[in-house]
């Protein structure tokens, strides 16, 4: 079954706006876990605008041996007051998976992936993936639907590809995303064929999940917050959670 992997982002979010400690991340992640998740996701960056490196560490510390750590940021981001770096944090706490974001503080959220076909941004990467893999971490990479060229990630040590559904969301939306999930699943069996499993995610729902799962053959993990924690204000996170396994059943 694909895993479904819990991104607390907007928990921080939520929680930054007032300032405290409430809503508790921890707790919001003991809740999906109960539920039947099976990995928590993170997105730190520099600016400390959601999740916060010492909610990267506790969060480490809590999961340990129970789920999946997915965290994801821009590597080539540097270290800014107590933020250490996408890097540095890994090595610090040692998550089962890192995907690598090109995001910048001027983004509000990812809106494009790494592409393959850019030797120079390949060949920058490569170094990073090896200490990523070096400390023990699956490193995955966001990439665009359509994307081609996957075998430099997988020669440069890359293991998993996560492909940005915003347009089929955004498409979904609209009422026809027939193009966009064809899209989708083309460069999902690209990836494949390279030797890369495929993960998912950004603007995925309850309304738009099935459709694409069922047109992703082999489909690892889904990493879904923003929908899931706003549906969750209307029917509490454990049943939110519950209703987005049984959509991967």
């Amino acid at each position: 079954m694909t895993l479904l992997s819990v991104n607390l982002n907007k928990i921080a979010v939520l929680r930054n706006s007032r300032g405290g400690d409430e809503p508790d991340i921890l707790r919001a992640a003991q809740t999906c876990i109960e539920a039947g998740c099976g990995g928590i996701t993170v997105h730190p960056r520099p600016d400390q605008r959601h999740v916060k490196p010492q909610d990267v560490r506790a969060l480490a510390a809590m999961l340990r041996g129970r789920v999946e750590y997915n965290i994801e940021g821009n590597p080539f981001a540097p270290a800014r007051g107590t933020y250490p770096g996408l890097i540095e944090l890994a090595r610090e706490v040692r998550p089962t998976q890192v995907t690598l974001v090109p995001d910048s503080d001027s983004q509000i959220t990812s809106d494009h992936g790494f592409d393959p076909l850019q030797q120079a941004d390949v060949d920058k990467l490569q170094p990073l993936v090896k200490a990523l893999r070096d400390i023990g971490c699956r490193v995955s990479v966001f990439v665009d639907a359509g994307a081609s060229g996957f075998e430099r990630f997988a020669a440069i040590g890359m293991q998993r590809v996560e492909i940005y559904t915003g347009p089929y969301a955004h498409a979904f939306a609209e009422g026809d995303a027939r193009e966009s999930l064809a899209l989708c699943a083309e460069t999902a069996r690209r990836a494949q064929q390279s030797g890369l499993a495929v993960n998912a995610g950004h603007d995925l729902s309850q309304a738009n999940l099935g459709a694409f799962h069922a047109a992703i053959p082999g489909l690892a993990e889904v990493s879904i917050g923003h929908a899931l924690i706003g549906e969750a204000l209307y029917e509490g996170l454990s049943t939110t959670v519950r209703n987005y396994l049984q959509i991967l059943r």
